[in-house]
């Protein structure tokens, strides 16, 4: 069963001189804009238009979708991590803290594929350690890659460091079988 989401950004996402955010209208009023008619920019999990509009200018923000989907890992950032991971409810969920040039958590990835596709009751998420992402993996308290983070409830029960497989599948099956007598 998919899990969709609908993302908006937050009022602190737009910067401090854009005057406000209406929810309802999904625009914001900000101060004269001195740039050309209108400019595409993103903000966080916002698309923003400005259009140029006499003395003031309007933003429109296009808010994305996120689908996590049963079977599949799925990519997450600093900003859509905790949003998926509230939408995921009751469910366990998995994150694997990795790094482009780390050849443990090369090794170790499509295995993890495979635990998505096995444990069709839990969300898999992948966090890449970039600099982007920095300020969510010190959040979470990563020192090494790849780091497994096992939620339930919107918090970590659960860690495994390194690409230890057979640790990682326990201690999913433990957090499942907590779940299921909890």
């Amino acid at each position: 069963m998919p899990l969709s989401l609908r993302l908006a950004p937050s009022p602190t996402a737009l910067s401090p001189t854009t005057g406000g955010f209406s929810p309802a209208k999904k625009q914001c009023r900000i101060p004269s804009y001195s740039g050309v008619a209108t400019t595409t920019r993103r903000i966080g999990l916002c698309s923003l238009d400005y259009v140029k509009r006499g003395d003031s200018s309007v933003v429109r923000c296009s808010l994305q979708t996120v689908n996590v989907s049963v079977g599949q890992v799925t990519e997450v950032d600093k900003d859509t991590f905790w949003p998926i991971v509230k939408a995921a409810g009751e469910k366990i969920v998995v994150l694997d803290m990795y790094t482009q040039w780390c050849g443990p958590c090369k090794v170790i990835a499509p295995k993890y594929k495979a635990l998505s596709e096995k444990y069709e009751d839990v969300v898999f998420l992948k966090l890449d350690c970039n600099p982007e992402n920095r300020p969510l993996a010190k959040e979470l308290g990563i020192r090494v890659v790849p780091t497994f983070k096992i939620l339930k409830d919107n918090q970590v029960v659960k860690e495994v460091t390194g690409a230890k497989y057979d640790d990682l599948v326990a201690a999913i099956e433990t957090a499942r079988s907590a779940s299921s007598s909890g």
